[in-house]
């Protein structure tokens, strides 16, 4: 079984509106606030550009504190250090962990990953984490100007790794990741929680 891991939300903390809190809290002054300029921040078209290695950082901290009339340092120390804050999420890093065990123990297992992710970031978890190594392969958004829910992303990660889409179960936690991947013939997980997701493969592997 080909086991496909997106990583914000799942594998490495990534709550926006948190750090929109944080970062500006004069105008992210409440949680309603927050969620509102997240959805401003990182789901206009800008920020879907960097995330496919369209638009450097650069242009993106322009144009977002252009866009929504905030101060360019501010914006920048925020997107600059993103990489930063992205933090394993460690009871996804130990389900992971298992599945790595699995596989050198011989079973049928293989890990991989697919993320939204701009090439700064990227590199920033490759040389931060240790446990990347353990994936067999993945894909970064940023480096093949790509992005879920797009089919070209998927296509081309099952492509590279000559995936059987009946063999290979992807995690998300965004449900229209999910819903792309399994009209490519793929099963998918709607990831909640990493206990949700440990219940999810003990019924697999109880089949």
């Amino acid at each position: 079984m080909n086991f496909v891991f997106d990583f914000g939300a799942v594998l490495f903390t990534w709550q926006p509106h948190a750090l929109l809190r944080q970062h500006f809290p004069q105008v992210a002054s409440s949680h309603e606030r927050a969620v509102a300029m997240a959805k401003d921040f990182f789901h206009h078209p800008d920020w879907l550009a960097f995330d496919r290695g369209a638009l450097p950082m650069e242009a993106v901290i322009a144009r977002t504190a252009e866009r929504l009339a905030l101060p360019g340092q501010a914006v920048g120390a925020l997107v600059s250090n993103i990489g930063e804050l992205l933090t394993p999420l460690p009871d996804t890093v130990a389900v992971l962990d298992a599945l790595r065990a699995r596989r050198d123990s011989g079973e049928a297992v293989r890990l991989y990953f697919l993320s939204n992710m701009p090439a700064p970031y990227a590199r920033e978890l490759e040389q931060r984490h240790a446990f990347l190594q353990w994936f067999d392969g993945g894909i970064f958004s940023g480096d093949v100007q790509h992005i879920k829910p797009e089919l070209a992303i998927y296509q081309l990660l099952q492509t590279r790794y000559a995936l059987e889409p009946t063999q290979t179960l992807f995690i998300d936690d965004l449900q229209d990741n999910v819903q792309a991947a399994c009209g490519l013939g793929w099963r998918g997980i709607h990831f909640v929680s990493a206990p949700q997701l440990q219940a999810h493969l003990a019924d697999l592997t109880d089949r």
